[in-house]
């Protein structure tokens, strides 16, 4: 069963046994779907009944069956917060999770040739931009937008883009 990262406890909040979780989602009300998530840090690991969630600026504060005091919720810190893979949201058409496009090769269609392997997906700009290491080992960093990428088959891990002229002249190092 693989298990996914969605958040980390950062610290205790209060006196109740409250939980702050730094959100790995896009989707901070995603703890609100949630009736289980899997603490982790180390070898240890254990399964938590969310009693209640609420929200403080962009973090997401959260009180767990049994963690009753600051003392247990401090205990909790800098645990890892994770689902299961039955517990994936069903996403919307044409949108993808960051997983399951590293490592699909990028294809060109004009010139019908392998550009490289998605590395990892790039969000901190106003579009996705997927970082591409070529087999020549240079990076080349294509924005995801339909003006690019063309298709993207996650069950056959490519993704098809169209490559205006000289685009990989600037590939650098990676």
């Amino acid at each position: 069963m693989e298990k996914i990262k969605i958040g980390q406890i950062v610290n205790a909040v209060a006196l109740r046994g409250e939980v702050k979780i730094y959100n790995y989602s896009d989707y901070k009300e995603r703890f609100e779907e949630l009736d289980t998530v899997i603490l982790e840090k180390g070898r240890t690991s254990k399964e938590y009944k969310i009693e209640n969630v609420r929200y403080q600026k962009n973090m997401v504060i959260a009180k767990f069956k049994g963690v009753n005091d600051r003392n247990q919720a401090e205990a909790l810190k800098d645990y890892d917060v994770m689902i299961t893979e039955e517990d994936l949201r069903e996403l919307p058409e044409d949108t993808f999770y960051i997983r399951d496009l590293i490592g699909c090769s990028v294809v060109d269609l004009n010139s019908e040739t392998k550009v490289g392997v998605i590395k990892d997906v790039l969000q901190n700009t106003a579009q996705d931009i997927y970082q591409v290491e070529t087999s020549e080992g240079k990076e080349v960093l294509i924005p995801a937008v339909a003006q690019f990428v063309k298709n993207v088959k996650i069950d056959e891990k490519i993704v098809e883009v169209t490559l205006i002229p000289g685009f990989l002249d600037g590939a650098e190092e990676a």
